[in-house]
């Protein structure tokens, strides 16, 4: 009984905030209708899906991002993780503390610096100008593909210190001694590399592929910040989509939560995915 009375607090908590919110919007996205005035529409809005354009449109952008931006980011971070974890670099801690700023500044403050340099007449264009790169100022947030790009880029940059401090806790647990008879038998140091120290670091890539993968398919705090889904829903997300269901249109909370389990499926079906592939085959 005691036992039950201290878990019941926490249990109450995670029922409220956790699981209600998940059965309850399993039921609404069975319901059809706007605002407060909806009804039991069977899979209606699944159909929808099918013959929505915006949805389809938020659908591929988010996976565009998916197939371009976690790849580039995990790339970097594990890249900088090794540069770091040489001991004969100069000002280490320095850099490190760099790479990390991003992902622990202010967001609103950050997309809006983000925003502010890629203006028209912002920080990069002068300088690619000056620098006699482009003859005239790139239009990052008003031309679909160059807006992409600055999605990209901002995510990459925001989170690539993130992810490259997991790397590098890892990369230091590695113990020395495996390098050392490696050496001592000649293995070259790209071999070292791809035989010794990424399969050291398989947990590791495990899991920041799947949480990258889970913050880029539910991406919304930069695009709403920084393009607002423009132009021409070029940089439009599928969770960006659910809030303008949700908040900036008649609401339609049936579809937006049909919209969510769209991301939900996604995420498992992806995180099963690389489950798999990482998998240990030894032991099969």
């Amino acid at each position: 009984m005691n036992g039950w009375l201290f878990l019941a607090p926490a249990v109450v908590l995670i029922f409220v905030f956790l699981v209600f919110p998940i059965l309850w919007s399993l039921w609404m996205s069975f319901q059809v209708g706007r605002g407060m005035n909806f009804a039991f529409g069977g899979f209606a809005n699944i159909v929808r899906l099918t013959q929505d354009p915006v949805f389809q449109r938020a659908l591929g952008n988010t996976i565009v991002f998916f197939v371009i931006q976690v790849p580039i980011m995990l790339t970097l971070a594990a890249l900088m993780a090794v540069a770091l974890n040489d001991p004969t670099l100069r000002f280490r801690g320095l850099f490190r503390t760099a790479i990390f700023l991003p992902c622990v500044t202010s967001l609103v403050a950050y997309s809006a610096l983000f925003k502010s340099m890629f203006a028209d007449a912002g920080l990069v264009n002068n300088v690619l100008l000056s620098m006699q790169l482009i003859s005239e100022p790139i239009y990052w947030i008003r031309d679909p593909f160059w807006a992409k790009v600055l999605i990209i880029t901002a995510i990459t940059w925001r989170w690539t210190g993130y992810n490259m401090i997991f790397y590098l806790a890892a990369l230091q647990n590695i113990d020395r001694s495996i390098y050392e008879a490696a050496r001592i038998d000649g293995v070259p140091g790209w071999a070292q590399f791809l035989y010794i120290t990424i399969p050291m670091l398989k947990p590791v890539i495990l899991f920041t592929s799947v949480t990258s993968t889970i913050g880029t398919l539910q991406l919304f705090d930069e695009v709403v910040n920084i393009t607002e889904g423009g132009p021409a829903d070029a940089t439009l997300t599928l969770s960006l989509y659910i809030y303008n269901l949700t908040f900036r249109f008649m609401p339609n909370f049936g579809y937006a939560a049909t919209v969510s389990y769209v991301i939900v499926v996604a995420v498992a079906i992806l995180s099963l995915i690389q489950f798999y592939v990482a998998r240990d085959r030894r032991t099969q």
